[in-house]
């Protein structure tokens, strides 16, 4: 399959069945045009929402409660499949990137396929059907500002993912304490594959950054207000996990000492 027609699939199809639906082998032949397109293609019931009208991620005590698991579950699915999206969007946005890069991405997406279809799953056993509920825009919105593939590590791998780092942990203690063993096991394999997707995206901040930037300079540079270091981060600071992604002491020195 050429890595195009699997960025369309992704991005186009309203269908999502269609967006978690294996890319198998890929090349990358012919990238095409660059194109944008906002908002990605869904089903009606898995639109953006307005603002401020999609449920909250429910804090840890109300995760005692079975259908509260089930929203956050929703809530989650929602982000890797925003994630999911802006990475087809990427692809398309900037068909003159690296084919190492994208192809590389591309092995990203097949991770944040198999969490949506996780989050999906987990959300119905708990009594909680994927698109019953509204679901925001911020991780799309966000990606629309993007101007090259420099700003897209610094955004979505590192940002995002890197926060997450954090927040699947975090959750996975809140599961655990629930007594849902299943759901905090499924956060722990998402964080194990971030660990991943964070050293993928700081390989490429490496590669694409000025020679006489640090890698801390050209993260905090690449990033557009209101993202900024200290959003990349939990309450709970993993620091061997980004470690083990590849960033050196001082960049994570950094991290952790940024605040709001």
């Amino acid at each position: 399959m050429e890595l195009r027609a699997f960025a369309e699939q992704v991005v186009l199809s309203p269908e999502i069945a269609e967006k978690l639906r294996p890319a198998g082998d890929l090349t990358d032949g012919d990238p095409g045009a660059a194109l944008r397109p906002d908002p990605p293609a869904r089903p009606a019931n898995l639109e953006f929402a307005p603002r401020r009208t999609a449920p909250p991620m429910p804090g840890p005590e109300a995760l005692q409660d079975p259908r509260k698991r089930g929203i956050a579950h929703h809530i989650m699915a929602n982000h890797e499949l925003q994630a999911l999206e802006v990475m087809g969007w990427t692809l398309l946005a900037f068909p003159e990137a690296p084919a190492e890069f994208r192809l590389g991405i591309a092995r990203v997406m097949a991770d944040e396929q198999k969490h949506t279809r996780m989050h999906i799953e987990r959300a119905r056993k708990l009594g909680v059907e994927f698109g019953s509920l509204p679901v925001n825009c911020y991780i799309w919105r966000k990606a629309m500002a993007l101007q090259s593939v420099l700003e897209y590590v610094a955004c979505l791998p590192l940002v995002f993912e890197g926060g997450n780092l954090d927040h699947s942990l975090e959750l996975a203690e809140a599961f655990d304490a629930a007594g849902d063993a299943r759901s905090a096991q499924l956060m722990r394999i998402i964080h194990h594959d971030e660990i991943e997707h964070v050293r993928f995206g700081l390989e490429w901040l490496r590669r694409l950054k000025p020679a006489d930037a640090t890698d801390w300079e050209a993260f905090q540079q690449a990033l557009h207000y209101p993202l900024r270091p200290s959003k990349s981060r939990g309450r709970v600071f993993q620091r061997q996990a980004r470690l083990d992604a590849g960033m050196d002491a001082d960049f994570v020195d950094r991290l952790e000492a940024s605040a709001e």
